[in-house]
């Protein structure tokens, strides 16, 4: 097997559970085993050259480019990962794989993959959405992205899915306006809690405001499959409860 670092909650995840966890990842990886390089946007590069790794992998979201390329400076492969989609996902998985020397675990293959994300899409919007990914400022996401493409299967229809970034900061003015009938408010990136239900609550008095699980909708990878299942039965409780 390979040594890699990993720069990516969702990599180092899936790492682990192909049998080859990385030498190295950020404290946000949530590996208290696997010595920490630092934190997503501000990884130790001297710590990671420590570590001797193949290949270090990274992801357009999580890390920085300056990052990467003070990596590279050093002579260190860098492999990026970076699913902007549920379809994406696992061809995410088997580069992972690859890059770690180890067979993917099967179901992840091209069209096995596409066909099974097919299989769990909804066929009609059952219910228009706005997803809060941060507070203070407020910002959401838009349709390039793997939370909204599975929100997107699951039948949930992001009111901000037309935004000419990915993840634009919001008023809740101009959300209020676009009528969502559901406000995702998930535990990650931003921590909301129940605290900020009732606040939420107040800016959308016809909508329903649920609470939802950050790492099922935003960590892609090996998780990619149960997080849809639990994910499936969490909004379909929470819309008819």
């Amino acid at each position: 097997m390979a040594r890699v670092v990993s720069l990516v909650p969702s990599v180092t995840e899936t790492l682990v559970a192909l049998g080859s966890p990385p030498v190295g990842c950020t404290r946000f990886c949530d590996q208290p085993g696997i010595p920490s390089v630092g934190g997503t946007k501000n990884p130790d590069v001297e710590a990671i050259e420590r570590l001797s790794p193949h290949s270090v992998i990274v992801n357009d979201e999580e890390n920085r480019i300056e990052d990467v390329e003070a990596i590279e400076h050093l002579g260190i492969h860098t492999v990026s990962v970076s699913p902007h989609s549920i379809d994406d996902a696992g061809a995410a998985v088997a580069r992972i794989a690859e890059t770690a020397g180890v067979l993917a675990p099967e179901g992840f293959e091209g069209t096995t993959w596409k066909q099974w994300v097919e299989g769990q899409r909804v066929p009609a919007p059952v219910a228009t959405a706005f997803v809060a990914v941060w507070a203070r400022p407020w910002m959401s996401l838009n349709a390039d992205t793997y939370g909204a493409s599975l929100l997107q299967v699951l039948g949930l229809e992001n009111v901000c899915a037309r935004a000419t970034v990915r993840y634009p900061e919001v008023k809740l003015t101009e959300i209020q306006s676009l009528g969502p009938e559901v406000v995702v408010l998930p535990s990650e990136p931003y921590p909301f809690r129940e605290q900020h239900v009732p606040k939420v609550s107040e800016a959308f008095p016809n909508a329903r405001v649920v609470l939802a699980e950050g790492r099922d909708l935003f960590w892609w990878g090996i998780r990619t499959p149960q997080a849809m299942r639990r994910l499936r039965t969490f909004f379909a409780d929470a819309l008819t409860g």
